[in-house]
């Protein structure tokens, strides 16, 4: 349920010193005071770690300003010591641990639209695995209620009627599902929802009744999501689904559960920030979740777990980068010739 970039042996900091993030802004309640910038681990208007862009990729980069991605990050508050149920906004090791990891390495996959992506008192790991069901409840509820602020206030003072992509990995996504269901579904926004990358969290079936998976690669207006684990591996509470989750391969863009060879994976960002590794793994959908085989790069013979979650996006970065472009390209097509209607100030 969470980002750890050394989890793959050779995943790294980019050289240097971590970037240390400055305090962040809060009101006398602890909660976080989305009008100051200290309050976002991305902004358009400040310069950030989602602005980096791979070495390979500077010269193919395209900038689309009409466009805004907002990305709920994963978890990063993951030390058993740690006794909190949720971080603290002015955490500054925390969030600079944010910044250097799924900032850099997963929020940058977005990077050619407006990103924004706020902090928020994030629940700890524990919330995931405790049986004090009533505590995890309390501290992810209390993690989306700063979520759910932090993107009220986005529409209200950012957004200025541009389409949005909603983007989001692990403990993101388990707030992204309950944000497209407040904001999108079945509301005048859904106009405006270029698509949602909800990844490394079940997309349950039957969660949803008026958002549908994104079935092939230009599809508008719907959800893409994916779960990488090792081919053949199937943790016991991935059984118990018996496949209800959806699933798209981000290999192929489809539901399709025909295996995708590395051949089609563009390039995957896995040892250090810079390097682009092409055809680093493949992939194939199987009973609600994404079979890969061993990724192959530099020290991957290293790789014992079987459970890929901390290289959901990583594996994928190009594909993913890529299809963006693909996805705004159809809306913007679907606007100009009326099959789509866009009302300014929907919210």
């Amino acid at each position: 349920m969470f980002l750890l970039i050394i989890g793959f042996p050779g995943y790294s900091f980019p050289p240097g010193d971590l970037v240390v993030a400055r305090k962040s802004g809060q009101d006398t309640t602890g909660r976080p005071d989305y009008s100051q910038l200290a309050t976002w681990a991305a902004h358009p208007d400040k310069k950030d770690l989602s602005d980096s862009i791979p070495a390979p990729l500077l010269a193919s980069t395209l900038r689309d300003t009409s466009v805004d991605v907002f990305f709920l990050h994963p978890t990063t508050l993951v030390a058993a010591k740690d006794s909190r149920w949720n971080a603290d906004i002015d955490d500054s090791a925390l969030n600079a641990r944010t910044d250097n990891t799924t900032i850099l390495f997963q929020a940058s996959a977005f990077n050619e639209c407006r990103l924004f992506a706020p902090r928020y008192r994030q629940a700890h790991l524990r919330a995931y695995f405790t049986t004090d069901t009533a505590a995890a409840r309390a501290a992810l509820d209390l993690a989306y209620e700063d979520l759910r602020t932090a993107f009220q206030y986005y529409l209200d003072h950012y957004n200025q009627g541009r389409p949005i992509i909603i983007a989001s990995h692990s403990q993101g996504t388990t707030h992204a599902e309950r944000l497209l269901k407040e904001f999108f579904e079945n509301k005048p926004l859904k106009n405006r929802l270029v698509a949602a990358y909800i990844i490394g969290m079940a997309i349950p079936g039957n969660y949803f009744s008026g958002l549908a998976p994104c079935r092939d690669s230009t599809a508008t207006g719907c959800l893409i999501g994916w779960r990488t684990f090792k081919e053949g591996y199937e943790p016991p509470y991935v059984v118990k689904e018996n496949g209800s989750s959806w699933v798209i391969n981000p290999l192929t863009w489809t539901m399709s559960e025909d295996p995708a060879p590395r051949d089609l994976n563009k390039g995957g960002i896995v040892t250090r920030f810079n390097d682009l590794v092409p055809r680093v793994t493949d992939a194939r959908i199987h009973d609600g979740i994404l079979w890969a085989h061993r990724p192959h790069f530099r020290g991957s013979f290293l790789i014992q777990t079987k459970n890929y979650h901390i290289g959901d996006i990583n594996l994928f970065y190009l594909n993913i980068r890529e299809n963006v472009r693909t996805r705004i390209l159809a809306f913007k097509t679907q606007m100009n010739t009326g099959n789509r209607s866009v009302q300014k100030g929907d919210n």
